[in-house]
C-alpha cells in the first residue's frame, strides 16, 4: 500500500490544487478580471485552501494538521461565498457556478471527513498517510 510522503500526495490538497486552476481561469475572464476586489479575494481565499492544507501537513502533529485543515475548510466555505457574488455581478454564468459551487462543497466534505478520520486514531500518530481516496481508509502508523 503507498504511503503520503509528501503533502502532494494528499488527495484534499489535489482537490483544492484543481479548485485553485478553475478559480484562476474563471477569474481571468474581461468582466471578472475588472472587479480587483473580487478577483482578488477570491483567488486569496483559494490559494489559502490549498496552502493550509499543505502547511498543517508540514507542521508534524495531528493536532496541528487538524488545526489548518479546519483553517483550509474556513477558507474553501468563502471560496463559496465569494462564487455567489461572482454570479450575481453576471461574472459567471450560472453552469459554472454550478460546476465550481458544486466541487468546492464536495471539497469541503472531503475535508470534514479527513479531520474526523485524524481525530479518531492515536495521537502518537501522524506521517504515514496510506495513499486512498476516502478517509476510511487512510491509515496512519506511529512514529
Amino acid at each position: 500500500m503507498a504511503t503520503v510522503q509528501q503533502f502532494e500526495d494528499l488527495h484534499v490538497w489535489q482537490e483544492a490544487r484543481n479548485m485553485v486552476r478553475e478559480i484562476y481561469r474563471v477569474a481571468k475572464h474581461p468582466r471578472f478580471c475588472s472587479d480587483f476586489g473580487l478577483r482578488d479575494q477570491i483567488t486569496r481565499a483559494c490559494n489559502s485552501t490549498m496552502s493550509n492544507i499543505a502547511e498543517g501537513f508540514e507542521r508534524g502533529s495531528k493536532m496541528e494538521f487538524v488545526q489548518f485543515l479546519n483553517i483550509a475548510k474556513g477558507s474553501n466555505g468563502e471560496v463559496r461565498s465569494q462564487l455567489y457574488i461572482a454570479l450575481d455581478q453576471e461574472y459567471i454564468d450560472k453552469p459554472t457556478f454550478e460546476r465550481l459551487c458544486s466541487a468546492a462543497l464536495s471539497l469541503s466534505r472531503q475535508l470534514a471527513r479527513f479531520m474526523q478520520y485524524l481525530q479518531s486514531v492515536p495521537a502518537n500518530s501522524r506521517r504515514r498517510l496510506a495513499s486512498s481516496r476516502s478517509p476510511e481508509n487512510l491509515q496512519l502508523s506511529t512514529l
